[in-house]
């Protein structure tokens, strides 16, 4: 029997088609948001089954603040109620919880989750999820240059010699590593302002399945073409 190939370390998802798939079943957006909330309950349990040690999640982007008042609304509800009650079983499954983003927009309810969750989970070591919440790589990018310059002037770093490794050092989370495999749901074929500098070399799979429907099969497709990639990461193939 041969041997199981390792899943890549770090997975990135865009969690997309939530809209689409409420309105297949007539039913209004709110519906295909809660029914995608399942599906992060399967996703999460699957990756960790299968080993991955960090799973991104593109929760709410910072351009979704452009969506009605009452869409951002549930969005912003059904994010709370899922640290609320998903934090206990995180924590009995080994599994640290944290969240990347402006944290200033969101309401003190939510902070407030977001705080208590992490803090519950902080020990676990078996699989980070990180939760994507008013977040964007633009922004990501932002903020870590407005540190990096921060620190020039405070002398902290030469300007002259930034290279890589500082400038990753500075982001709002230094440690996240380079996103191996990005997955996005209901065909859309872009990155959506997702992870710009951690997905530099990241293997990109894309599916028309809509989010509420992606299970492991889906997750397991998208593992089984990117065993088949060739990452060179600029080199030549040593096949």
């Amino acid at each position: 029997m041969a041997a199981t190939l390792p899943p890549p370390a770090h997975v990135a998802i865009i969690m997309d088609g939530n809209g689409r798939w409420a309105q297949q079943h007539l039913r209004p957006r709110a519906f295909g948001h809660k029914a995608g909330r399942l599906a992060v309950d399967r996703v999460v349990t699957a990756c960790a089954q299968r080993g991955v040690k960090t799973l991104s999640l593109y929760a709410f982007s910072t351009e979704n603040w452009r969506r009605p008042p009452h869409e951002v609304k549930v969005l912003m509800e059904l994010i709370e109620a899922a640290l609320r009650e998903e934090a206990a079983k995180m924590q009995r499954n080994d599994i640290r919880l944290r969240v990347l983003g402006d944290r200033l927009p969101l309401s003190g309810s939510l902070r407030d989750a977001i705080d208590a969750a992490e803090t519950l989970t902080a020990a676990c070591s078996r699989m980070d999820v990180v939760l994507a919440i008013n977040y964007s790589g633009q922004w990501a990018l932002i903020e870590t240059a407005r540190r990096l310059a921060q620190a020039a002037a405070a002398r902290e770093i030469v300007p002259t010699t930034l290279d890589e490794q500082t400038f990753a050092a500075y982001r709002p989370m230094p440690d996240l590593p380079p996103v191996d495999l990005l997955i996005r749901s209901s065909g859309e074929m872009r990155l959506s302002n997702f992870h710009l500098w951690e997905l530099a070399y990241a293997e990109l799979w894309f599916t028309d399945v809509l989010w509420p429907d992606f299970g492991e099969a889906q997750l397991d497709a998208a593992f089984a073409a990117y065993h088949h990639r060739d990452r060179r990461f600029g080199a030549l193939s040593h096949s």
